[in-house]
C-alpha cells in the first residue's frame, strides 16, 4: 500500500495501483479519522456552548442586579469599529495594516 506519513492526496494519486483489500483499509482509516474530528468538533461545540451560556447568565446576573451590562466606552468601541476606525488604542488596522494616514 503506501506509507503511514503519505498525504491523502498522495494516496489518491496512485488510488488505481490499490488492490481491493488496500482500498478498503484505506477507506476504514479515512472514515476513522473523520469520526475523531467529528467527535472532537462536537466536543469543541458543547464547550462552547457551555461557555457562552456561562457568559449569558453572568450578564443576566449583573443587569438584575442593577449594574450595567455595558462598560464605559464600549458604545464608542463599538461605533469606531462599525465605522472603521478600529478600536481605540490599536496600531494596526484590518489584517494588520497600518491605519490610513499613518
Amino acid at each position: 500500500m503506501s506509507a503511514p506519513d503519505e498525504t491523502s492526496f498522495e494516496l489518491l494519486l496512485n488510488i488505481q495501483s490499490y488492490g481491493d483489500q488496500e482500498l478498503k483499509a484505506l477507506a476504514d482509516k479515512l472514515a476513522g479519522e473523520e469520526r475523531e474530528v467529528s467527535k472532537r468538533r462536537r466536543l469543541l461545540h458543547g464547550e462552547l456552548d457551555i461557555i457562552r451560556a456561562e457568559m449569558v447568565r453572568r450578564l443576566r446576573e449583573k443587569h438584575r442586579a442593577g449594574s450595567s451590562v455595558f462598560s464605559d466606552g464600549d458604545i464608542g468601541q463599538l461605533s469606531a469599529i462599525l465605522s472603521g476606525r478600529g478600536v481605540a488604542g490599536e496600531q494596526d488596522g484590518p489584517a494588520g495594516e497600518a491605519p490610513e494616514g499613518q
